[in-house]
């Protein structure tokens, strides 16, 4: 079992995030503050989450005390080149869906270690296949589920992921948002340079 030196924060939101984190079974404290979330337009792939979390951490660190680690994460779906993040209504959910529809993608997470003095990022990367579904069986997912707060507008632990995904290359718990092998291996490697 990992006993850190310090205090964990978590700064997220995300029920599925603190969820996760809470199974490791680490104690941490859930600090939420509003960040904006824009990102420079050549960014690629894994570098918008790492963009996105450090950004984050810069706008938390300001409330760290001295014991404290912060972990920020952010999530994103690669698909043609292009970025797919939380759609802003129903017609967006529902064209995401249709772009992942009976082909693969990729979920890349990053995750930001912040003290009060350092900053450390990493990120994971998740190949997923959806098998094709009919459009009702995605209008089913939107008008039942919540893909609104969600990257590319779906959960793997929802509905779609139980019907829908066929096969992952990589971490499932990746795609719900935090890589937590990696957190782990990152956090004791953390605490034995402190």
């Amino acid at each position: 079992m990992l006993q850190l030196t310090h205090q964990l924060v978590l700064g997220s939101k995300s029920p599925r995030r603190q969820q996760l984190l809470s199974d490791l079974g680490l104690p941490f404290e859930v600090r939420t503050i509003e960040v904006d979330e824009a990102f420079p337009a050549h960014l690629q792939a894994h570098e918008i989450p790492m963009y996105l979390a450090t950004i984050k951490a810069e706008a938390y660190r300001p409330t760290l005390h001295p014991n404290e680690l912060l972990i920020t994460a952010d999530t994103v779906v690669w698909v043609d080149g292009k970025v797919l993040n939380k759609p802003a209504d129903r017609n967006e959910a529902l064209d995401m869906l249709q772009m992942l529809n009976g082909r693969s993608h990729e979920v890349y997470t990053a995750v930001g270690l912040t003290t009060v003095s350092e900053h450390r990022g990493f990120y994971d990367r998740t190949a997923v296949t959806f098998s094709k579904l009919s459009p009702e069986e995605l209008a089913f997912y939107v008008d039942h589920y919540t893909p609104y707060d969600k990257a590319g507008s779906y959960g793997a632990q929802d509905w779609i992921g139980l019907v829908g995904i066929s096969s992952l290359e990589g971490s499932y718990f990746n795609v719900m948002g935090l890589p937590v092998h990696k957190l782990y291996q990152e956090l004791k490697a953390f605490d034995r340079h402190q």
